[in-house]
């Protein structure tokens, strides 16, 4: 995860946690390229990992937009290639301000150009701020380029409230916010094979990185990209109360799909949020609501999704 300790080329630089990338991050993004390949340097996101929250207030219990290789091919997506991820730990949040500019930003990254929010803390306790940076910068041999409180409040998106909308299951408001169907990726495992008694049989996605965020429980249309074709479906994530289960679950039911899926990677997108998890009277009633559901989803889809 850590990166080569020097850089062969000298780098223009933006750093954050950028959980999401959502559409506030890519116009930073745009402008590290641009600023790239206007002064030869390498566009380059410096991020930490654990998320500095999880190690400074012991919150692990905080779910994030992307997994870090989820975040590595949406920014690869936004023609950025250069993801610098540094292990965030107690020690490295001792740094002092000037420790961090030395050993990380000029010595490893070998930083000539570094764009930051007006507001932006660093060093131990954040005591820091971007007119430290800029004397640093002079000091070091790099330039600072201030992002304004008008460019960042342009876009009135932030990663919080993104997270908050998929615990909410506002699919809608989240993908708004980043510009792109929000995904789930993991590898398909055998479940109960419940779904085929129903003759709606579905690919069992197991989440291996705990602290993925996984949106509220209840039905999703979704779709995927399999062997080069396109693939819609619906997507329960829940508990499955019908036939008292207990482990929260996240299944997929694809429309006019009949392959295994069995140990392979899948990439789910969620377009929209058809209703809550219910336990249902009989396993009959389940079934009858599947059927509803798999109409309601296929008029959606001839809409909204071609």
């Amino acid at each position: 995860m850590e990166s080569p300790a020097v850089k062969k080329k000298h780098t223009v630089v933006t750093i954050g946690t950028f959980d999401g990338v959502h559409i506030g991050h890519q116009k930073i993004i745009e402008r590290l390229i641009q600023v790239g390949k206007g002064k030869d340097l390498e566009p380059t996101i410096l991020t930490f990992f654990p998320h500095p929250r999880m190690v400074l207030q012991k919150d692990a219990n905080i779910k994030l937009i992307n997994t870090i290789t989820e975040k590595e091919t949406i920014l690869k997506h936004f023609g950025l290639e250069n993801l610098v991820v540094k292990k965030f730990t107690q020690e490295f949040s001792r740094l002092t301000a000037e420790e961090f500019v030395d050993s990380i930003l000029v010595n490893q990254l070998q930083a000539k150009h570094i764009i930051i929010g007006y507001d932006h803390h660093f060093g131990r306790n954040r005591s820091a701020n971007i007119d430290d940076l800029i004397a640093f910068g002079k000091h070091y041999g790099f330039e600072v380029e201030a992002i304004s409180a008008q460019d960042i409040n342009e876009v009135a998106v932030s990663s919080t409230k993104i997270r908050t909308a998929l615990t909410n299951g506002d699919i809608a408001t989240a993908n708004s916010f980043l510009g792109y169907a929000f995904f789930l990726t993991g590898i398909v495992v055998k479940g109960k094979g419940l779904g085929r008694t129903l003759t709606f049989p579905t690919a069992n996605l197991h989440i291996e990185e705990t602290y993925k965020l996984i949106p509220k429980k209840g039905v999703y249309i979704v779709k995927s990209t399999i062997n080069n074709r396109l693939v819609f479906g619906m997507m329960n994530i829940g508990i499955n109360p019908t036939v008292n289960g207990i482990k929260e679950t996240v299944e997929v039911h694809f429309f006019n799909f009949n392959a295994s899926l069995y140990d392979k990677p899948l990439k789910v997108e969620l377009l929209h949020r058809l209703r809550d998890e219910h336990k249902f009277q009989s396993v009959e009633a389940l079934k009858q609501q599947l059927q509803q559901d798999q109409l309601t989803a296929l008029k959606f889809i001839k809409n909204n999704a071609q």
